[in-house]
């Protein structure tokens, strides 16, 4: 079922509660990366343009509840004021007959923000009580927060229910159309890159590439465990030592689908990631050595299998790339996918973070802003946050 979004919907000078995902980094009350605020960007201009009063709604790290001064949303508000070039009044709490009056105040394309939503206990779990004083916030409910989709908050799916009309922003369509081209027709030859750190967060999405996919490369922590499931020797390597036979019988689940999988054959190495000492190139790693990034001649050959694809799904980094003696390989690996003239995809998270890093992430054809509600979606989870509007708008 397609979903309505703000393209479908009449909206014109109604109040619409927005949830987004202003998750961004904060350092000493400054953010360090806007990237997630002009995400959003489009779909905010878009509804003010119709002459939407704007209730914009966010969580911010994990307050657990409770009122916390350096997660407040206030900064976000500031910078979003900055990229509208418009006023953002700023809620100093999220419910309340105060912010609703506020928000009964707004004027056609005046845009407001609530304070962040976890500051409130009534955010975890489906509150029923707290969705009902949300709701008294906005005429429409419309979610472009793609990166918290897969949370059951109740801000994401317990909400829903408590409005007449609902639907999904520009954001949340664009990931929508970029992900499903991932799982359904996706163009052949189809290559998945996995990274990161461990097996055990990728085993449900190893196992739906593998009924999709021609080549899955493995680099990142995560490739140890399949390096030593296989018997090969991985020194002081981070490896899940409960994970080493299902690793192994992923692999063979893979072999019998036709899929082929592609591990390291050469690595940089070093005692540990804080060493002094300079890191080295190995064939074979030695005893009280970890493998901290894939070598150039696995590089090598995942650019080459890269190259001629038509479809290229990334998640997870090939090592540590925030230390630049362990980053070649993930840069490597992003400059290939760049350079693929077919439909690449990163999964959000460290990979967005690393295109980012080395400025190539306007190279691919979609970089997600949520790591985990991808992940979740290539799975072939019903997210909740879709769930819910997909559920309320056939009611």
């Amino acid at each position: 079922m397609k979903l309505p979004s703000i393209d479908t919907l009449d909206l014109d000078n109604r109040r619409v509660f927005l949830r987004v995902d202003f998750n961004v980094p904060l350092a000493k009350g400054q953010i360090t990366d806007d990237t997630r605020i002009r995400a959003a960007i489009p779909t905010i201009q878009a509804l003010r343009a119709k002459g939407c009063k704007l209730v914009i709604a966010s969580h911010l790290g994990r307050p657990k509840g409770v009122v916390d001064p350096e997660l407040s949303l206030e900064p976000a508000a500031a910078r979003l004021a900055e990229l509208l070039n418009n006023e953002v009044i700023f809620a100093h709490d999220i419910v309340g007959d105060d912010v609703e009056l506020l928000t009964k105040e707004l004027t056609p394309g005046g845009v407001m923000m609530l304070e962040n939503l976890r500051f409130h206990p009534g955010e975890k779990g489906g509150d029923e009580i707290f969705a009902q004083q949300l709701a008294r916030l906005g005429d429409i409910y419309i979610n472009d927060a793609f990166g918290a989709m897969h949370r059951a908050e109740t801000s994401i799916s317990a909400v829903v229910a408590h409005f007449e009309i609902v639907g999904i922003g520009l954001l949340v369509q664009k990931e929508l159309d970029a992900l499903s081209r991932c799982l359904t027709g996706a163009a052949r030859p189809y290559v998945a890159i996995l990274g990161g750190a461990k097996v055990s967060d990728k085993i449900a999405v190893i196992e739906s590439l593998a009924h999709r996919v021609d080549h899955l490369l493995i680099g990142g922590a995560m490739a140890y465990t399949f390096l030593k499931a296989q018997g090969f020797p991985v020194g002081a390597s981070r490896v899940e030592a409960d994970k080493l036979v299902l690793a192994q019988r992923l692999l063979e689940r893979c072999a019998e689908r036709g899929v082929q999988v592609h591990l390291p054959v050469d690595h940089v190495v070093n005692t540990a990631f804080d060493s002094e000492a300079p890191a080295r190139t190995v064939d074979v790693i030695g005893d009280g050595e970890m493998g901290l990034d894939i070598g150039p001649a696995t590089l090598h050959r995942y650019a080459e299998i890269i190259a001629p694809a038509k479809t290229v799904f990334w998640n997870g980094p090939m090592g540590v790339f925030e230390n630049d003696a362990y980053a070649a390989g993930t840069k490597g690996v992003a400059e290939a996918c760049a350079a693929c003239t077919g439909y690449t995809v990163i999964g959000g998270g460290d990979s967005a973070a690393a295109a980012e890093k080395f400025h190539l992430a306007d190279r691919f054809s979609h970089v997600s802003t949520g790591g985990g509600a991808s992940l979740e979606f290539i799975e072939g989870k019903d997210l909740p946050g879709i769930k819910a509007i997909r559920t309320r708008s056939r009611a």
